[in-house]
């Protein structure tokens, strides 16, 4: 019993501070059910094993609180957004598609026009997901000369879709 009503003190003393903390992070309508939170967390916690450090242990449980309140909020805005239809449509319309594969046809035909090396760096580490030091050894030369050929070979495939644009 002592100890609750040293919990009880000790959370009525430290409330201001909670409730600044909380008023810089969301807005206050929400400031007294997120202090109310922590005081109901804290306590539930004392209940079951003393807090050494009840300071630093209120912050965190506090940061907690804060954390959780954020993922719900972002999750209610993404739901509210599906709910009014926001979000485009899954099917793309005819004119992407078309778009898209001219697109594609181009990248194919710069891939083909590289060099040998440049395009063997850039097809090992953008579609066998290889590692520089991976694709160096693979094809012996060093990780800078790796590096190069992938700036070569990104440069020429974003000057091929400037020119597409």
């Amino acid at each position: 019993m002592a100890r609750a009503l040293r919990l009880d003190s000790y959370l009525q003393t430290h409330a201001a501070a909670l409730r600044r903390y909380f008023r810089k992070r969301v807005p206050a309508a929400e400031v007294d059910d997120l202090v109310q939170e922590v005081f109901l967390n804290l306590q539930s916690r004392q209940a079951q094993t003393p807090i050494e450090n009840m300071g630093g242990y209120l912050f965190a449980v506090a940061a907690r609180v804060l954390l959780h309140y954020r993922l719900q909020t972002q999750r209610a805005v993404v739901e509210k957004l599906r709910e009014d239809n926001h979000y485009p449509s899954s099917d793309p319309s005819p004119e992407r598609v078309l778009a898209s594969r001219q697109e594609l046809q181009r990248l194919v035909a710069a891939l083909e026009c590289m060099p040998q090396r440049t395009r063997d760096v850039f097809i090992l580490h953008r579609f066998e997901e290889s590692t520089y030091p991976d694709i160096a050894r693979h094809l012996n030369i060093s990780v800078s000369a790796v590096e190069k050929q992938m700036m070569n070979a990104l440069r020429l495939l974003k000057g091929e879709l400037e020119k597409g644009r």
